[in-house]
């Protein structure tokens, strides 16, 4: 308990925007078939959802997963359908998530981008008929995306944790 509490002053709703356009664009860079690579939309969705609810919903959720859809030209609903549900369930732990270090967030949203993952799978599968099981290896994402959770809860939070008042005396 040796860590400063922190009381954070209101997100800036431009920020959560930028944050989310941000989030989109690293999802439009060219990977390739690159494994492992995270899912940023998703990353960013579950944390606003967790810690701004009322900001950041399933609306928007359904929203990105659109643009998701027309960029990755998949089967239209496909990551709408995913990040709807993606963003349901974090909004519904998100009591209980903000009680513990981000360290040990980790293992609470697992099973949310462990989720996105097998509800894609499974629209593929029950839709397309030649396609198959692409392996274990492609649920390695959500590994990587959840290990990004307490560098991004950093990063998005560092804007919440200015001083109000601006002292000449503090060092920080």
């Amino acid at each position: 308990m040796n860590h400063p509490q922190y009381i954070l002053q209101p997100v800036n709703p431009l920020f959560i925007a930028f944050s989310l356009i941000l989030a989109f664009i690293l999802n439009l860079l060219p990977w390739g078939g690159s494994i492992g690579i995270p899912d940023f939309v998703a990353l960013v969705l579950v944390f606003w959802s967790i810690h701004q609810p009322r900001k950041v919903g399933i609306g928007i959720a359904f929203t990105m997963g659109l643009l998701m859809d027309v960029h990755d030209a998949v089967y239209l609903g496909e990551n709408a359908l995913a990040y709807t549900l993606l963003s349901y369930f974090a909004i519904s732990i998100h009591r209980r998530v903000l009680w513990f270090a981000p360290l040990v967030q980790t293992f609470q949203v697992f099973p949310l981008f462990l989720g996105v993952l097998i509800v894609k799978l499974a629209v593929r599968l029950l839709v397309s008929a030649d396609s198959h099981f692409p392996g274990w290896l492609y649920f390695l994402e959500c590994v990587v995306t959840t290990a990004l959770w307490p560098f991004v809860t950093w990063l998005l939070l560092a804007p919440q944790r200015r001083p109000v008042d601006k002292d000449e005396t503090r060092p920080i």
